[in-house]
């Protein structure tokens, strides 16, 4: 399985959608939002959590994308691996992807484009 990153998922939405990551946060420099040219909208953010505060074990910071999807598929995505409830988001519309392992970049790109109509 591919490895899916940061950098593969902000240069899929820049080809795909047209968007530039904006980085709003001085205090969280890598943290980086992904918005509707038109409306500004939210579609995605990418963020640098430290594991504990995602409930995981071990040390350290992971990468993990916020993404807004049907209710439904919510409650579906937390039962599998590398899908957790969204951080600082609506868990009942959102749900945070850990990045670089457990999914696949076919089902984050799907997810993505989900995310990006639903904002539209």
């Amino acid at each position: 399985m591919k490895k899916t990153g940061r950098k593969d998922i902000l240069e899929y939405a820049y080809e795909t959608f047209g968007a530039v990551p904006e980085y709003p946060w001085v205090s969280s420099p890598k943290n980086a939002v992904l918005r509707h040219a038109g409306n500004r909208k939210w579609f995605a953010i990418i963020m640098e959590v430290s594991r504990s505060a995602l409930g995981l074990s071990g040390d350290g910071l992971v990468d993990v994308m916020n993404v807004k999807c049907n209710p439904e598929i919510v409650s579906f995505l937390q039962m599998k691996e590398g899908y957790l409830p969204a951080y600082h988001m609506n868990k009942s519309h959102w749900i945070s992807i850990l990045l670089g392992g457990a999914v696949e970049a076919e089902e984050i790109k799907n997810l993505l484009e989900m995310s990006y109509e639903m904002t539209s």
